[in-house]
């Protein structure tokens, strides 16, 4: 028999002593508590006749069957760790190399309770004393695979939070939250199943438990959200750390980390923002290191006076470009000046140019912007500006009167 069957419900219905029959079926068969009930008898009544012949001692018979479920144990936990080794040797994870040492002693444990259980039947104590016994074999059952299941939760958890690139959500930093959530289910399943066993009432339990919830949801509403919305970027990823971001407030800077309350910012000035999640959930984010590449395209608009010529402006512009350091300036996609629009008193041009770094966007602007200015002077084309001319149509008779007196 399967040693995890102990902790399957029909098994610690037949555990618990529960005499009560399963309606049958049409065809005669029973459902699983049934099946199980009867091979538990059907295993003691076998025992039972194997072991007459050797001896009519109870306390010895069930003895030797506690001995027998020992050597069981070595031997059933000999084979399967032994074949279920022979395919994780073969893996690249170590994580089903750590679960399969954790199943040792589970396994033979299990085996040994079980052997506990069919002895205590042999034995024929008093209704009570044998339902109070299982009781406490399945329990303790019930805590040894609890704490394998623990064990397994964390390690599994660890080695998604070691692979990033496939597991989104959980990562180094949202590990404890994980880890916990996954230890506060299973402690609920084992409260709940421990309950079950021990045929308590498990209603009040639970009503308990939702209004403690509700209230703590109401007291904790704005940490719930940031908390929820931090999970939900690290699973959708709208940004990453080392990426570089503008914020719909005008925030412009490289996100140093992405926590499960808030997300810090570092700008250019080297002050770091702190955003609660929430906010950044719902707040139009520009990625500039988002897309298929990091590279991004900067803009550099530039008048020319009215008369100039427009083939000199756009080859002085190129020039600009190999004026500075190559590495500011991707060579794919090449750089291009575009004519965009006859302004009001210029000839509005743009010089289109791709950083390979959002981070070199500022000096990169600056020295191009340089370069432009100092290659229109030296060709000697004009960059317009504003120019305001004042005509007074009459002048007051107290700034004539100032004026005659002064001259």
């Amino acid at each position: 028999m399967n040693p995890l069957l102990i902790l399957q419900p029909p098994v610690l219905n037949a555990l618990k002593g529960d005499k009560q029959k399963v309606p049958e079926t049409g065809d005669g068969n029973g459902d699983g508590n049934g099946e199980v009930n009867e091979n538990i008898g059907w295993l003691t009544e076998t025992l039972t006749g194997w072991l007459s012949p050797i001896t009519e001692n109870m306390w010895l018979q069930a003895l030797i069957v506690v001995g027998v479920a020992i050597v069981l144990a070595k031997v059933f936990d000999w084979l399967c760790t032994g074949t279920f080794k022979a395919f994780t040797s073969r893996t690249k994870t170590k994580a089903d190399d750590a679960i399969l040492k954790a199943m040792h002693s589970p396994v033979m444990n299990t085996a040994i309770l079980i052997g506990l259980s069919v002895a205590t039947r042999l034995l024929q104590f008093d209704s009570n004393v044998e339902v109070f016994t299982t009781r406490a074999l399945t329990t303790i059952g019930l805590f040894i695979w609890a704490t394998f299941f623990f064990r397994t939760s964390g390690i599994l958890l660890r080695a998604a939070s070691r692979n990033p690139s496939r597991y989104h959500a959980v990562q180094d930093s949202t590990f404890p939250l994980f880890n916990n959530l996954a230890k506060v289910l299973l402690f609920g399943m084992v409260v709940y199943m421990g309950i079950s066993i021990w045929d308590f009432d498990a209603g009040g339990w639970l009503a308990s438990a939702g209004i403690v919830g509700l209230a703590v949801g109401f007291a904790a509403q704005d940490t719930l959200s940031n908390l929820f919305a931090g999970v939900f970027i690290l699973a959708d990823r709208p940004y990453r750390v080392g990426d570089y971001i503008r914020l719909d407030s005008g925030e412009r800077g490289k996100v140093a980390f992405i926590g499960l309350r808030s997300t810090r910012v570092v700008t250019r000035d080297d002050i770091e923002i702190t955003v609660p999640n929430a906010v950044m959930g719902g707040a139009k984010i520009v990625n500039e290191t988002g897309g298929p590449h990091v590279k991004g395209r900067i803009r550099i608009p530039v008048g020319a006076a009215y008369g100039s010529d427009v083939d000199q402006v756009i080859k002085e512009l190129m020039a600009a470009v190999g004026d500075i350091d190559s590495k500011l300036v991707c060579k794919s996609p090449e750089p291009r000046v575009r004519m965009r629009a006859f302004g009001a008193s210029s000839l509005d041009f743009e010089l289109l140019a791709w950083i390979p770094d959002p981070e070199l966007r500022g000096n990169t602007s600056h020295l191009l912007m340089r370069a432009v200015y100092l290659r229109f002077n030296a060709a000697g084309i004009e960059i317009p500006y504003s120019k305001h001319d004042l005509f007074i149509k009459e002048m007051p008779p107290s700034l004539e009167e100032s004026i005659e007196e002064q001259s």
